[in-house]
């Protein structure tokens, strides 16, 4: 890694100024920084300004909002997820989901923000820039083809949030705001599919806060990943699970995951499973649904088709365990 190239830096102390501050030619926008730095001492930004969220107020509460709904500002760090009393009675696989983001110095700076607006990876674009320049660059950054799909049109770099699956699975809308005025979505409508653009924001705006809203009293949701190494490393495949149970059998499922396709992927066709009893017969579909959607390509050190393979094991034993 090299140094930092020449930047200003801005330290906002209000949303109106951050976005203005935010929009402006070649700036970007830095919380916690274990995503943006790295990339930066790599060289592949050099942005000429970084503005720095961590004095705008409105990006740090957690709170629970008059209808129940659970209320998380951008700001909020995975540490603060991990141990929160309202994050742990609400949403306890959000904790589960935080606690498995790389390790305590990491999770005592990174944001929610951060994590579901992190850069996509492969292992052709996360080098230094020697090694990028001698290897041709590539589709996400200063080249002309894909290193993973050499005859295809579009960069195929993983997204590897852990924290978007779960927030998929309970139904999530995030909050956005920009030089246009403010807007709120569903969460899944943040994300394309395409690695070297994956984030749907208008230029200039950022994600002020996320709402989960109420889960139904005997609903279930789980979180599991998988990765080369316990410790700090992303995953080759993260999933969660929303089960709801009735009779014995399945009343709703919803599952997603993330680091094997570009974007975070809400798994289709879970309702067919509806009716169905938790058996060897349903868990092998749902395997099935998700080795089908799946599109682990070879963009890290690990083989395409073992990821596809963790996935599905991974969201049969989430169903499994729920059921239990």
């Amino acid at each position: 890694m090299r140094a930092l190239s020449e930047f200003t830096l801005h330290r906002p102390e209000s949303l109106a100024e951050a976005v203005a501050l935010g929009g402006a030619g070649g700036a970007r926008l830095l919380a916690g920084g274990t995503d943006l730095i790295p990339n930066l001492r790599r060289g592949l930004e050099q942005p000429t300004s970084l503005v720095d969220l961590s004095r705008v107020r409105e990006l740090h509460q957690l709170e629970e909002a008059a209808d129940g709904a659970l209320v998380i500002g951008a700001g909020v760090t995975l540490a603060t997820l991990t141990s929160d009393p309202l994050v742990a009675r609400a949403l306890p696989a959000l904790a589960d989901a935080a606690r498995a983001v790389a390790a305590n110095t990491h999770r005592a700076s990174a944001t929610l923000g951060g994590n579901l607006c992190q850069d996509t990876r492969c292992v052709f674009y996360n080098q230094s820039e020697w090694w990028r320049s001698t290897n041709g660059y590539c589709l996400k950054r200063n080249g002309t083809r894909c290193h993973v799909a050499p005859q295809g049109e579009r960069c195929h770099a993983a997204f590897c949030s852990d924290l978007a699956p779960v927030l998929l699975v309970a139904g999530a809308q995030v909050q956005l705001d920009g030089p246009s005025g403010a807007r709120t979505l569903p969460l899944a409508q943040l994300y394309r599919d395409d690695g070297a653009a994956h984030l749907a924001l208008q230029p200039g705006e950022l994600l002020v806060r996320v709402r989960i809203p109420p889960r139904a009293a005997d609903e279930r949701i789980a979180f599991a990943k998988t990765r080369v190494r316990g410790g700090i490393d992303f995953p080759l495949a993260a999933a969660a699970i929303a089960l709801h149970l009735r009779d014995g059998r399945i009343a709703s499922l919803r599952a997603a995951l993330s680091g094997t396709n570009s974007l975070p992927l809400a798994i289709e066709g879970t309702d067919a499973l509806e009716g169905s009893a938790v058996d060897d017969a349903s868990a092998k579909k749902l395997r099935q649904l998700v080795q089908k959607q799946v599109q682990p390509m070879r963009s890290t050190a690990t083989p395409a088709q073992y990821r596809r393979e963790a996935a599905g094991t991974l969201a049969e034993r989430l169903l499994r365990q729920l059921a239990g």
